[in-house]
């Protein structure tokens, strides 16, 4: 057993560590791994937007996640609190609502997209 102190988030935790069992360990590096490495066929979806008019409100990303469902399309007129899209992030679906009231200038992704953090996702006007 090894004990650790762990900073998460500026956050000290002290966590005891078993030697012996590192595959549960390694089957978890692996996956945070993937979920960044698709990052860049994200990139394209945000370089496939500006034929469209980019808005004055932009709407981002609020943690990483996937991409589960898009309410809305270029030109929708939407109210401030309605469901733009639905983000998957740590196996929770969360509904990126609108922040204010306006019309849909851009949409940035597709359904099964990979976002990262302050990625992009929908512009307003």
């Amino acid at each position: 057993m090894k004990n650790l102190i762990v900073t998460v988030n500026g956050v000290a935790y002290n966590v005891t560590v078993e030697e012996g069992t590192g595959a549960p360990a390694a089957a978890a590096a692996p996956v945070a791994v993937p979920a960044a490495a698709p990052a860049p066929a994200a990139a394209p979806a945000p370089a496939a937007a500006p034929a469209g008019a980019a808005g004055a409100v932009s709407v981002t990303a609020p943690m990483p996640g996937n991409i589960l469902d898009v309410k809305v399309k270029a030109g929708d007129s939407v109210k401030a609190g309605d469901t733009l899209l639905i983000l998957e992030a740590m196996k929770m679906e969360n509904e990126i609502s609108a922040p204010q009231d306006g019309t849909i200038a851009s949409v940035n992704v597709r359904k099964g997209d990979v976002v990262n953090s302050g990625d992009l996702l929908i512009t307003m006007n």
